[in-house]
């Protein structure tokens, strides 16, 4: 009788089979997640060559690689995590809490007074395991990049958030659509069929 696999044994099975993985490690991305991000800039024109990109929960790095590749040596990319984020040409990077005084100062300053093109937040909270709890967390993420992305975009800009189906989503649609002209909600091909994870897509401040 065959062994049923651990959880754990399951997992990197997925992952080393994974199509995205595979095509990360031979494009010289960092994740998987780049590819879902590299959909989304396809499917609403979201980069281009000189813009400013701020990216929020930027660890291990893969959106800001697709960033600085597609923002060119006149765009700038700004990144944060908790995490520690090996250097990537072209991008500044700090180590800090976003969700503190002192992070968020981090990237204002970086910001020098500048409103950015994009702003993009992939931030997820330190799982409990209490799915509702967790739930919770992220969509407390969520707003407080909705408000940064709010005071820091330029008029036509755009702001991309991972937001998972559940309690808490429609209300944040919700809120973004009270700021943005344009709400979308889009599940990028590199989005694996079971998760329940999406990306909101806004454009256009109304304030």
């Amino acid at each position: 009788m065959k062994r049923p696999k651990t959880s754990r044994a399951w997992w990197l099975d997925r992952h080393v089979h994974d199509p995205f993985v595979k095509l990360a490690q031979k494009e010289g991305y960092r994740s998987r997640a780049a590819y879902k991000l590299l959909w989304l800039t396809e499917k609403d024109h979201l980069l281009k060559p000189g813009m400013t990109v701020v990216d929020l929960g930027a660890a291990p790095g893969g959106w800001c690689q697709v960033a600085a590749r597609k923002v060119g040596e006149k765009g700038r990319v700004i990144g944060i995590d908790l995490l520690p984020v090996e250097p990537i040409p072209g991008v500044t990077l700090f180590q800090a809490d976003f969700t503190s005084d002192e992070g968020l100062a981090l990237v204002e300053n970086a910001l020098d007074g500048k409103k950015a093109d994009l702003v993009l937040s992939d931030m997820a909270p330190n799982l409990s395991g209490v799915k509702d709890a967790d739930q919770a967390k992220h969509y407390v993420l969520a707003e407080l990049a909705l408000e940064f992305a709010v005071q820091w975009l330029k008029p036509d800009g755009a702001f991309v958030v991972k937001v998972f189906q559940g309690a808490g989503f429609e209300d944040f649609v919700r809120q973004a659509r009270q700021v943005f002209r344009q709400v979308n909600v889009r599940k990028p091909d590199a989005s694996r069929d079971e998760s329940r994870e999406n990306f909101l897509v806004a454009k256009g401040l109304k304030v």
